[in-house]
């Protein structure tokens, strides 16, 4: 009887001795949840570059543009002028167009003796003419010639040539300027990019296809003296800077 309740004691700790080492026994690591593999955005192209379609996209505000391709397309192209009143001369280029006559619409160079050739009228003078009496000069030999009863002539200057100023001496860059807008002398010697060592800015001349001279002192001037010397320039005006 003793023998029994012996082991039955012994079976009770031992049981009890069981359960605390599988109390303290840690856990196994949870194994982390596996989610789905989210999808990434695409990749954004560069402001002004192909899109990933293959469409081009806008610059950024205040981008700078760098694509020598679309730099030469915006820059600007030669001067013009469609003032009716303009006065034509040697060299301009004249975009002339007849309604309903492709033969006499294009573009034609005013020739040094002021003179241009169309076809079926032949030479007319331009050089002298504003652009409106050009246009009536046209229609008028169309009309003579029993060409056209009605003509309605365009007469635009694609291209100002024939009028220019000059610039000799001791500036950095000499030569021929054109004179599309009013431009006075110190306009005019700023585009020539400043004077060369030696130049002597107070006798600074302009000389006019009349034969008048203008004298100019360049250090009065940029100091608010005689700004009188200051003269607008006319076509054929030539600066001398010695």
């Amino acid at each position: 009887m003793k023998v029994a309740i012996r082991s039955a004691g012994l079976a009770a700790i031992t049981g009890i001795l069981c359960l605390a080492a599988v109390a303290q026994q840690k856990p196994p690591d949870a194994v982390p949840e596996q989610k789905p593999p989210q999808e990434q955005p695409a990749a954004q192209p560069a402001a002004g570059g192909p899109a990933v379609d293959g469409t081009p996209k806008p610059a950024a505000a205040g981008a700078v543009e760098t694509d020598p391709a679309k730099m030469s397309a915006n820059a600007k192209g030669p001067a013009t002028n469609s003032d009716p009143s303009y006065v034509i001369g040697p060299e301009d280029v004249l975009a002339i167009s007849v309604w309903n006559e492709p033969r006499l619409t294009g573009q034609v160079m005013v020739r040094p003796d002021g003179r241009i050739s169309m076809a079926l009228i032949g030479e007319i003078t331009a050089s002298g003419l504003t652009v409106s009496q050009l246009e009536l000069a046209i229609a008028d030999l169309l009309k003579k010639n029993d060409l056209i009863k009605t003509p309605q002539v365009t007469v635009q200057v694609a291209q100002i040539n024939s009028k220019k100023y000059f610039i000799q001496g001791e500036v950095l860059k000499p030569g021929p300027n054109p004179l599309v807008v009013p431009t006075n002398v110190l306009e005019a010697l700023v585009n020539a990019g400043g004077f060369k060592d030696f130049a002597n800015t107070k006798k600074i001349e302009i000389i006019r296809s009349t034969g008048e001279r203008f004298k100019f002192n360049y250090k009065d001037v940029i100091h608010g003296k005689h700004m009188e010397q200051n003269i607008l320039l006319k076509p054929g005006d030539i600066i001398v800077v010695p």
